[in-house]
C-alpha cells in the first residue's frame, strides 16, 4: 500500500512511519517542521525513521497548490492524517495556529483525498473534545458540544468536517480520539517530558488542580498499534442508519469515530510517583490551581475500537515510563 504520513516527524507521525516501513508499506511524510518546539528533535526523529520505502518531503498543510500537487503526483491509498497545531495551552496564545493548520490544513487534506480516490482517510481527533463531560468512562455515543479549548473545538470541527465529506463524497474517514501519549521521542510541551526534564535538572515541577486531576496515559507503542490497524478497517455507507437510533460516532456515510487510549486512569500524583521512582530522585512540587482549558479527568472506552480491530493496550504505565526516562537520559544526558 501507498501511504501519505502527516506530521512525519512528529512524537506519534514518526512513529507511525517506523511501523508501517518495517511491515513493507511505501510511506510519504510531510511536515512543516515549525518551531512550536525544538526543531532538533524533529529532525532526529527523521534521521532515525530513514528507509527506503521512505521519503520525507517538507510541506505545510496550509499550502494548498501545495497540498494539491501533492495527492496529484504521488496518487496515495491510504493518509494518516496526524499533523495539527497541538497545545490546549498555546491555543490560548496562539489562536491563528490553529485555524492554519487544524482547520484551513484539514481542510486541505480532505480536498486531496476527495480528488484523488484515497481509499481511507484516518485523521487525529482529541480527548479534549469531551469538554465540560464529566461522565465517565468516555464513549463516543456521548455529547462533545462543551468544548473547553480552541484547540478541543478544532478537533470537533475536523470531526464535523469529515462527516461532511464522507457524506458529499463517499470518502471513507475515521476520527482517532487520542488520550494522553506519552513514550520515547515525545513532545516536549507534555508533562512527562516536563517532569522529568525538571527533575533532573533539580527544578520545581508545577501540579495542577493540587494534584487532583486523572489522566488515561497511553504508551505511544499502543497508539501506533491502534492507528495501523484501523487503517485497515474502512468504514462503509449505512442506508439504515438513522441520526434518531444511532450515535455521533457513526452514520450513514462511510464516517467512523473512535476513542483510543489505555481505558484506565491514573492520578496525576501517581504519574509524577512513576517517574520519581524510575529517576531515583524526589521532585520539587509546587501545587498549583487548575489551568483555562484543562480538564479535570480523561478515561477512555476502546470497546469499539477493540470490537473493529482487537486493538488492547499492552503497555503498562510503569513500564511505559521506565522506557520514557531511559529514551530521555539517553537522548539529553549524554556526558
Amino acid at each position: 500500500m501507498k501511504y501519505l504520513v502527516t506530521g512525519a516527524a512528529g512524537f506519534i507521525g514518526s512513529a507511525v512511519v517506523e511501523k508501517l516501513t518495517a511491515q513493507g508499506h511505501e510511506v510519504v511524510g510531510i511536515d512543516n517542521l515549525n518551531d512550536y518546539y525544538e526543531v532538533s528533535l524533529k529532525e532526529a526523529r527523521l534521521k532515525r525513521i530513514e528507509h527506503n520505502c521512505f521519503r520525507f518531503i517538507k510541506l505545510d498543510l496550509a499550502d494548498r497548490s501545495g497540498i494539491e500537487k501533492l495527492f496529484t503526483n504521488e496518487k496515495f491509498e491510504v493518509v494518516i492524517h496526524l499533523a495539527a497545531q497541538a497545545g490546549v495551552r498555546y491555543s490560548l496564545q496562539n489562536p491563528h495556529a490553529y485555524a492554519d493548520s487544524n482547520l484551513t490544513g484539514h481542510l486541505n487534506i480532505l480536498e486531496g483525498c476527495r480528488h484523488n480516490d484515497v481509499k481511507h482517510l484516518v485523521y487525529a481527533s482529541s480527548s479534549s473534545v469531551y469538554g465540560l463531560n464529566s461522565k465517565v468512562p468516555f464513549e463516543t455515543s456521548d455529547s462533545v458540544d462543551h468544548p473547553v479549548s480552541l484547540y478541543a473545538a478544532t478537533k470537533k470541527a475536523n470531526e464535523l468536517m469529515s462527516h461532511s465529506y464522507s457524506h458529499l463524497y463517499d470518502i471513507p474517514t475515521t476520527g482517532l480520539r487520542f488520550f494522553t501519549v506519552y513514550g520515547s521521542w515525545g513532545r516536549p510541551d507534555m508533562a512527562p517530558f516536563i517532569f522529568t526534564k525538571k527533575i533532573l535538572n533539580g527544578e520545581t515541577i508545577d501540579i495542577n488542580n493540587n494534584g487532583d486531576m486523572w489522566r488515561d496515559f497511553t504508551h505511544v507503542n499502543d497508539i501506533v498499534e491502534g492507528i495501523v490497524r484501523i487503517a485497515d478497517v474502512i468504514p462503509v455507507r449505512d442506508d439504515g442508519w438513522k441520526v434518531e437510533g444511532g450515535t455521533p460516532a457513526s452514520s450513514s456515510a462511510p464516517y467512523s469515530v473512535y476513542n483510543i487510549g489505555h481505558g484506565s486512569p491514573i492520578n496525576l500524583m501517581d504519574f509524577v510517583k512513576a517517574i520519581e521512582s524510575e529517576l531515583g530522585i524526589e521532585a520539587k512540587k509546587s501545587f498549583c490551581e487548575m489551568q483555562p482549558g484543562d480538564v479535570y479527568q480523561t478515561y477512555a472506552d476502546t470497546q469499539d475500537l477493540f470490537e473493529a480491530t482487537g486493538y488492547k493496550p499492552q503497555v503498562s504505565v510503569t513500564e511505559g515510563v521506565a522506557e520514557f526516562v531511559s529514551w530521555f537520559k539517553t537522548f539529553y544526558c549524554k556526558e
